[in-house]
This record gives structure tokens, sequence and C-alpha cells, in this order.
């Protein structure tokens, strides 16, 4: 049966009872799983399998806390959450409609993280000059003095959107950084050691500019350098993310976008569901995304954009 598809081996179990539990055979699932996760393109809070389903050997798992690989598999797999999202009924037109009564200022989001700055390609640059894909509505304006600015877009040629880009320092400090092949020292945050236990913890605020920043927008997108052939440091990494989603700085249920990017097709990259595990996550409380994204094509950031104007309407909404 290895030699059916996912697909296939649902629609075989909808047939009778006899082939409903054929199909469940838990480890012809874990194989679908283990081939076909680090293919998918995205992954979210409400989707992400427990890293012992993948990490943990069929062998070393007892039959009393065997996992359902069926169920783990269809609510993770891309192309099934599409199919629950396009099944449940839209009003996308008279919600519109009642939209455009009311005067509303355009969702604001905080975009910041290494994958801005890391890549050859630069994503920032492709998106202010690619309009078949994202159109600029708005001039850039400098929001934080040297290390950001925003940017107004217009998606789907309607819904209008700004985007408030943080780097860690000056642009002429990130040339020179990346000419002498050495990390920039990052102007947003300052760290304070603390001692958790026996062990001294990273510990991260933002600067007052940034705080600012924080206070206002409607979410983050944080750009995450996902080749494969980079070291990363993953841990600091998380430290940066909870120090700008504080929740004393807004409101706790504002939505995190990771693009999980790469500098253009046939770069080997990390696989979202693995990005997810190692920013952990996990232990966010908040609606998050990890979406693939290719900075010179702009490939996957649509789905993510969309992702993110859905959940921070829904939050403004509550």
């Amino acid at each position: 049966m290895s030699f059916l598809t996912p697909q296939d081996l649902c629609r075989l179990g909808s047939t009778s009872c006899y082939w409903r539990a054929t199909v469940q055979d838990p480890l012809l699932w874990r194989y679908f799983l283990l081939r076909d996760l680090p293919s998918w393109t995205s992954i979210d809070w409400k989707s992400l399998p427990d890293v012992e389903v993948f990490n943990k050997a069929f062998s070393d798992i007892s039959h009393n806390t065997l996992y359902d690989y069926m169920a783990v598999y269809k609510k993770s797999c891309p192309q099934s959450r599409r199919n629950l999202k396009s099944s449940h009924p839209r009003y996308g037109p008279v919600t519109s409609f009642l939209q455009s009564l009311v005067t509303q200022e355009e969702p604001r989001f905080a975009m910041f993280g290494p994958g801005l700055e890391e890549l050859d390609d630069s994503l920032v640059q492709k998106m202010m000059t690619c309009p078949e894909i994202l159109l600029v509505a708005g001039l850039p304006q400098r929001q934080i003095h040297g290390i950001g600015s925003g940017v107004s877009f217009q998606f789907n040629n309607s819904q209008k959107f700004n985007i408030l880009t943080l780097y860690s320092t000056t642009s002429v400090e990130r040339k020179r950084a990346r000419e002498e092949q050495a990390v920039a020292v990052n102007k947003m945050f300052y760290q304070e050691n603390s001692v958790v236990g026996n062990q001294q913890a990273v510990h991260y605020s933002v600067i007052a500019q940034v705080k600012k920043v924080c206070e206002v927008v409607g979410g983050f997108i944080y750009v995450a350098n996902a080749e494969a052939h980079k070291k990363h440091d993953r841990q600091e990494e998380l430290a940066r993310i909870l120090a700008m989603i504080d929740p004393a700085l807004g409101p706790p249920n504002r939505p995190l976008l990771v693009l999980s990017c790469v500098s253009h097709f046939g770069v080997k990259r990390i696989p979202c569901v693995y990005m997810a595990h190692q920013l952990q996550l996990n232990l966010l409380r908040q609606p998050w995304m990890v979406q693939d994204t290719v900075a010179a094509t702009l490939d996957g950031l649509l789905n993510a954009i969309e992702w993110l104007l859905e959940e921070a309407h829904c939050k403004n909404v509550q």
C-alpha cells in the first residue's frame, strides 16, 4: 500500500469498514509522514506535529502510547489544511462591502530577523520592485532613526497594509560587516542575563524606539535564514522573538509570521517543520505560521501575507 498516495488511501478507507481499518496502519502513515514532511512548505500553530512523532524510533514507542500517525498526517499536511479552509463558507464580498463603509487604518506589521540581512538576495528590495506580485501603495517613511522604515503595500489589488522593516543596525554598518564577513552588533536589543537554576539564561529587551513600534503594530514578521549550509543560533533568535512579542508591549494574541527564507531556488533549505521546532514556536501562545519563502522570486510570500491579514482581522474583530 506504500505505492498509493495518502489521498488514495483515504479514498480507499471510505469504501468499507475493512479498508478503513486496513489503511490506518500506523507504520505506513509514519512512513508517509517522514517522507513528505521535509517537502511541506508551511506549518502553523494548529498543525505542528510533536517532535517525538518523527524523532522517536517506531520500535521505542509502546503500544499504549502509539501515535495516530494518520491523524497527525491529515492535520499537518498543507493540502489537507487548504481543503479544510476551502470547505468553510466565506462571505468575502459582503465583508468587503461592510468594511468599506467604515474608515479603518491599514494594519501594520513589524518585520525583523537575520534573513533580512544575511541572504545574497534582498527580500525587501524584491518586495519593493515586483509590482506584479506585491504592489507598493506608499513610499518609504522613516520611522526609526537609522534602522527602520515603513512601506505600504497592496494585497490582491484591494487590502492595504504597512510593514515597518527593522534592521539590526544601519545600512553602512551592515555593508561593512558583510564585506568583512563579520557579524554586525544588533542595536535593536540589549541583553539582560539571568540565572535559572544553575544555568545562565539569555534575555533580551528592545530599545526604546523599537518598543514604540511594538506597541502600535498588529502583528510581527520574522525573517529567518533557512539556508542549511549556514550556522544558526536558534536559541538566541527565540530570545529576540520573545523580546519583540512581549505581552507587556501590546496584546498577547498578535500573530507571528515566520518567513523561512532562502536566497534563491537551488539552495538547500531547512524544512519549515524543523524550523518551527528549532525556534521552539510551540512555546508561544499566539497564532503563528512558518512559510517557506524565496527572496529572489518572492515564492510563498503571498500565501504568508494572506494568512497574516486574516489572523490580524480576526484579532481586531475579537
